[in-house]
């Protein structure tokens, strides 16, 4: 009896330890699915710093209350170490599932490390982490930045196809290291690459803000007096460029043409009043996708490793009719 007993009590042991092994997290392989209800999720999001983002944070923020999922949420004010801190904050709450939006490319493998050791599955949304292991994600949420830029150069293929002198170009770049600053400029650059007479004279970081792509136009615009276009990695840079071309005594959209890439609400409208020539829509409103992915792993279900939004690209028309119904 005494070895019936102590055998039960080495089984028990065992069990617990199994368990603390296990991490706490958001596996669902020994308990099978929760409720929706009961699911936490913790977010991380880049900042405040465009009106992209804050539509992107609050499509978000409202589609998880309307789920009943709980959010911890978190602005990391565009610093990497912020988003590390809250991501390693999330592991210790023991949160079912992480989402977060990478500030820059580089620098994520120990932390995610962290989150699959702790059973945590994490999912990317609107920007990549480039990390030679794809088993510390689940799956990139979010649009397809080389082909935003190469839709970007395509029209301005179109626009100067008849040109016989040098076409000058100023790039106003997103964050640097950042996924979308990396791939606008190369789907961009690649694409314009057809015509000789398409020159990138200046190209400089504007940070995705307004104020960024102000200072940066105005400073550009005094070392490079003759540029025929600025393409700007976001609406918001692309509306700071505006006021700095408006300043110097010239019209956007005509002295200077100008196309940038997001397609808020603001953007639109400087389309539609022919002070952006041409934009190139980034949806930020990933919520419902994103509850989609974690109610499929929950489920135990799994999901493609690379979810592309489905976007489109706005004249000056287009924006006049679009902008109504705009949610963004």
């Amino acid at each position: 009896m005494k070895k019936i007993i102590g055998l039960a009590a080495a089984g028990a042991l065992l069990l617990a330890l199994a368990g603390c092994a296990d991490g706490g997290g958001g596996g669902t392989e020994a308990s099978g699915p929760k409720d929706i209800g009961d699911l936490v999720v913790g977010f991380a999001q880049v900042g405040a710093e465009s009106g992209w983002r804050t539509a992107n944070t609050k499509d978000i923020q409202d589609t998880f209350k309307d789920e009943g999922i709980e959010l911890k949420f978190s602005d990391a004010q565009q610093k990497q170490e912020n988003q590390i801190k809250a991501i390693r904050s999330y592991i210790q709450q023991q949160v079912d599932y992480i989402a977060f939006s990478p500030v820059v490319e580089t620098g994520w493998d120990a932390v995610l490390q962290e989150a699959k050791d702790a059973g945590i599955p994490v999912v990317l949304t609107d920007r990549a982490v480039d990390s030679e292991d794809t088993s510390l994600y689940e799956t990139f949420l979010g649009s397809d930045f080389v082909k935003e830029g190469q839709k970007a150069g395509l029209w301005v293929l179109d626009e100067y196809k008849d040109a016989t002198k040098p076409v000058n170009i100023i790039q106003l770049e997103g964050t640097t290291g950042s996924a979308p600053a990396i791939d606008r400029a190369e789907g961009f650059a690649d694409t314009i690459r057809q015509n000789a007479n398409l020159k990138v004279v200046a190209s400089q970081t504007g940070d995705f803000t307004r104020a960024g792509g102000k200072q940066v136009t105005e400073a550009l615009l005094k070392s490079n007096p003759d540029v025929d276009l600025i393409y700007a990695h976001n609406d918001d840079m692309g509306l700071g460029a505006i006021e700095a071309v408006e300043a110097a005594g010239l019209v956007p959209g005509k002295d200077i043409k100008i196309v940038t890439i997001d397609a808020v609400h603001d953007g639109m409208q400087a389309l539609a009043d022919g002070k952006i020539n041409f934009i190139v829509e980034c949806s930020p409103l990933l919520g419902a996708q994103l509850v989609d992915v974690i109610k499929t792993l929950n489920d135990g279900g799994t999901v493609e490793k690379r979810i592309i939004t489905d976007e489109t690209t706005f004249t000056q028309e287009q924006a006049v009719e679009a902008l109504p119904d705009r949610k963004y």
